[in-house]
């Protein structure tokens, strides 16, 4: 029996309500009642499932002072919170970006990137009370809720009208759109707790609200700027600053517990040594080549392709975006085990493989076809090699994809990169050393320009290092004041 749009209305309307009443909690940070289909216990199992990608995918920093200090000072800010029983974890991720974000269930991360950049213990405690206060005030789960709302509403309207079925599209973007406003608002709310906690435990937080301007900065000197705002998940820097400056006033009258701290030596003697920027131990090119100095191997990339080096893995993307190359390990005991195992993980037809010697490597190479069965025009071939790496104990593979119709186009570029992988022997590459923070005290008076001069900074990254110390090149310095400066590599010879 066919069903009427008011019967059809009238069960989801019953259904929803059957959610509301179960699965309303009180927000630990208002005090209001608000539906959410996310535990506590959720929230902590969930960053506990998801903390191991993290780390994964960043690395650790390993520093123990660092990880020492914001682990004491996160776990001081956490007492003053308004979840003081969740078992809150602090890590530093081993990442040039400037980030800092938090997981549901108390797990608190800042890239080493970030730390390079805060220049007082005050603007780090501002930003720490941020991302405590995501945890806090729920904001994993009330997004999941939202996500979950959303998708129950539009799969409704999907049933009811005929309007959202042939609308579908637009309706999802729009959304979208919606919960991009809601991270905005989350945002904004966590600024506020971020100056209630760093007041709390007695920090200025008129210095979170400078880092704002040192954001600003790096946001127009990276084209972020040109990002329009109502399409950004972060409120405007500038317009931040101003709103924190006048919640910062705020608080200190309300907490009354002046003078309160800013630390600007003690946090940049933290940080003297800290490493800056990508590390190229890891992964660097030159021209078109790739070196990993501390796996010593290297490898030539197509001209005109991209190349983006992670941790976990490194992409090549071809000028036009329809081919790729990915290089990662493999698992396996041998060559052959790491082949079939890729096969059978990624339901791969064979089409032909073999052994092969590739400038010393033992190696292993396949041509595969991943078929989509519903429209075959679409399928993907690719040409995958594996290598032996007998020194490390490794086994990595590196494999070119593209859509079956076009490999034979992209073929010449695939072995282009693969047959030329090999050992890295050059020893000015092997030794390269990545840039390290470097504070400095001025002999006397002088301008931060004059002093970028005197620490042989190159001219074209003056304005970098102005922003990295949050002064402008024309702001004067006093004697013996702090200054970071950048060391170049240096080779070990």
């Amino acid at each position: 029996m066919l069903l009427t749009k008011h019967l059809y209305f009238s069960i989801f309307f019953y259904v929803i309500l059957g959610i509301f009443l179960s699965s309303c909690s009180r927000n630990p940070v208002t005090g209001k009642k608000e539906l959410s289909f996310m535990s506590e216990s959720q929230e902590r199992a969930l960053g506990l499932q998801s903390d191991p990608q993290v780390v994964t995918e960043f690395g650790l920093y390993d520093d123990q002072a660092i990880q020492d200090f914001i682990n004491e000072k996160g776990q001081e800010m956490v007492k003053v919170s308004h979840r003081a029983s969740l078992p809150f974890e602090f890590k530093v991720l081993n990442s040039s970006v400037v980030n800092a974000f938090a997981l549901p269930g108390g797990f608190v991360y800042f890239t080493r990137g970030i730390l390079a950049h805060f220049n007082n213990e005050a603007e780090f405690a501002g930003v720490l009370g941020h991302e405590i206060g995501h945890v806090t005030a729920r904001h994993g789960a009330q997004q999941y809720t939202q996500q979950m709302l959303s998708q129950i509403g539009f799969i409704a309207g999907m049933v009811i009208s005929p309007t959202v079925r042939q609308f579908a599209n637009e309706i999802s973007q729009g959304i979208q759109l919606m919960m991009l406003s809601n991270s905005r608002a989350d945002e904004s709310q966590s600024d506020e707790l971020g100056v209630e906690y760093s007041t709390k435990v007695g920090y200025d937080a008129d210095y979170m609200a400078g880092f704002f301007t040192t954001l600003s900065r790096l946001g127009k000197s990276s084209g972020a700027s040109e990002i329009p705002d109502f399409l950004s998940t972060h409120p405007n820097p500038d317009d931040r600053h101003d709103k924190v400056l006048e919640l910062a006033n705020n608080w200190k009258s309300k907490v009354n517990a002046a003078p309160y701290k800013v630390e600007r030596n003690s946090y940049l003697e933290l940080i003297d040594g800290i490493m800056y920027g990508d590390n190229p131990r890891e992964g660097f090119t030159e021209n078109n080549v790739f070196y990993h100095p501390d796996l010593k191997f290297t490898y030539p990339y197509p001209s005109g392709w991209q190349l983006v080096n992670s941790p976990s893995q490194v992409q090549i993307v071809g000028a036009e975006g329809n081919a790729m190359m990915i290089m990662s390990l493999a698992q396996g005991s041998s060559l052959k085990e790491a082949a079939d195992g890729f096969i059978e993980q990624y339901q791969l037809q064979l089409v032909e493989s073999g052994s092969k010697n590739v400038n010393g490597y033992p190696a292993y190479q396949i041509v595969a076809d991943q078929v989509n069965q519903e429209a075959p025009e679409q399928s993907a071939r690719l040409l995958a090699y594996f290598y032996q790496d007998t020194e490390h104990d490794l086994i990595y593979q590196i494999l070119g994809v593209s859509a079956k119709t076009t490999f034979n186009q992209y073929s010449n570029y695939f072995l282009f990169t693969l047959d030329n992988f090999k050992k890295l022997t050059d020893s000015e590459k092997l030794n390269v050393q990545p840039e390290r923070i470097k504070v400095v005290q001025v002999p006397f008076g002088m301008t931060v320009e004059n002093a970028f001069r005197k620490y042989n900074i190159p001219t074209d990254r003056f304005e970098e290092f102005a922003v990295l110390n949050n002064m402008n090149l024309t702001d004067k310095l006093e004697t013996n004041q702090y200054l970071k400066v950048v060391e170049k590599y240096t080779i070990n010879k």
